[in-house]
């Protein structure tokens, strides 16, 4: 008598295996993570005691006018490349199209971002008050680090994540280093901040050579695909909306705060955001590399998908709490260490921020359906009100608490989004 098929087992796998699988990712891209937090800490320090006052609101700045022209590719255009080349062959037609497409859109980013600096060039670049040479210079480095962000991807589509671990590595030191050298040489912190970019976009050379030997980059030939073209669409939709309603917003708030309050000042503000800035890339990384892809894989398997999205939040919610707490009793010593003795001034700003990033954290977790189901009206629609609600609430709360209005804007913001997330995604948690 024939032995009937296997089915396959339907049932959700326990929640301490759903848990380990999550917990050795995250300490298997604990390598590159480190490595970027270190180099930003070292970056923050140095750009504090060195680029002296306003030193540091300005490499925010900077590093958020990055981000402004960065945003589309890298979540858009590369968080589509990972979901698309993963499963396949390298060198397969359809690999060959998802590699066209991206490249075709990431020059059109590109473009954007080029006439977006001749046509506007003041609202960008004005606290900065360099000419075009310098203007110029910062386009050449957003295009070499698109380039390696690119690379990037396709390696870790493919599973490559030692060679893109070490790309990590010395993409997040070579940074500081240029920045440091920069500064050391009597140079404006303005140019030490575009030798910081250039040295960055370095890497690109070294992605390229690996990638080549591994086989990730084949030749392409005839015209780009239309339905790649689509496919990755839909993730530069969504990105554009992140683009559109918070890095724009935050680019915004910042020359809002230097306005109202001077460099200075906003100098502490500025602090307080840096720290948060950098656990949330520590916590952006391990989402990103591990929880996502994961997500992703379970989209047609929506028992073991919401296995893993409660496991997740029960296990962040109170370890992240914990994390968040130490940092709050170690206020008094965190930020006169990590930049310098005037800044630990900025104490009374930490409490909300806190408050903020773990409401934020939570929020992320359920909003990550979002972007690995595709559903692109639902995200930007999100993100826009989600920006409006904070817009009410800087306008509210900033004339009456001054600096201290802009983390207890953010706070209210994610607290509201939050449990709007928690009611939507209600079956999700159950």
């Amino acid at each position: 008598m024939p032995t009937p098929p296997s089915v396959p087992d339907s049932r959700p796998e326990p929640r301490a295996a759903v848990l380990g699988r999550f917990l050795r990712g995250s300490l298997g891209s604990g390598v590159a993570v480190g490595a970027r937090t270190a180099g930003a800490l070292v970056l923050n320090k140095v750009l504090a005691v060195y680029g002296g006052p306003g030193g540091l609101t300005l490499l925010a700045h900077f590093q958020n006018l990055m981000a402004l022209f960065t945003t589309l590719p890298n979540d858009g255009v590369h968080v589509g490349i990972v979901k698309y080349l993963a499963p396949l062959r390298a060198g397969s037609g359809r690999y060959r199209a998802w590699v066209g497409a991206g490249i075709l859109l990431n020059l059109g980013s590109l473009l954007l971002a080029g006439l977006a600096l001749i046509l506007a060039p003041g609202p960008l670049v004005a606290l900065f008050e360099e000419g075009a040479g310098w203007t110029t210079l910062l386009l050449l480095g957003l295009g070499l680090l698109t380039g390696h962000a690119f690379v990037a991807s396709v390696l870790l589509a493919a599973g490559r994540l030692r060679a893109y671990v070490g790309l990590t590595v010395v993409l997040s030191l070579l940074g500081p280093v240029g920045v440091g050298a920069a500064l050391a040489a009597g140079s404006s912190v303005s140019t030490a901040l575009l030798v910081y970019l250039l040295a960055q976009g370095a890497t690109l050379g070294p992605a390229l050579l690996v990638a080549h030997r591994a086989g990730l980059l084949p030749r392409l030939s005839g015209p780009v695909s239309r339905a790649s073209l689509m496919g990755l669409g839909r993730f530069l939709l969504m990105a554009l909306s992140v683009l559109l309603f918070s890095k724009a917003v935050d680019f915004s708030l910042r020359e809002v705060l230097v306005w109202q309050f001077g460099l200075g000042p906003t100098d502490l503000w500025q602090a307080v955001a840096k720290l948060s800035d950098n656990y949330t890339m520590v916590f952006s990384a391990v989402m990103s590399s591990v929880y996502y892809p994961r997500l992703a894989a379970l989209s047609g398997r929506p028992v073991e998908r919401r296995q893993l999205v409660r496991s997740v939040l029960l296990l962040l919610a109170p370890a992240l709490a914990i994390g968040l707490g130490l940092l709050w009793l170690l206020r008094d010593l965190l930020l006169p260490l990590l930049f310098e003795q005037r800044f630990a001034q900025a104490t009374f700003l930490l409490a909300p921020q806190l408050v903020s990033d773990w409401l934020k954290f939570l929020t992320w977790v359920l909003l990550f359906l979002l972007t690995a189901q595709a559903r692109v009206g639902r995200y930007v629609a999100v993100q826009a009100a989600s920006a409006a609600v904070l817009v009410v609430l800087l306008a509210v709360l900033l004339p009456r608490y001054g600096l201290l209005g802009a983390p207890l804007a953010q706070a209210a913001r994610y607290g509201l989004l939050l449990g709007w997330c928690l009611w939507y995604f209600r079956r999700e948690i159950r």
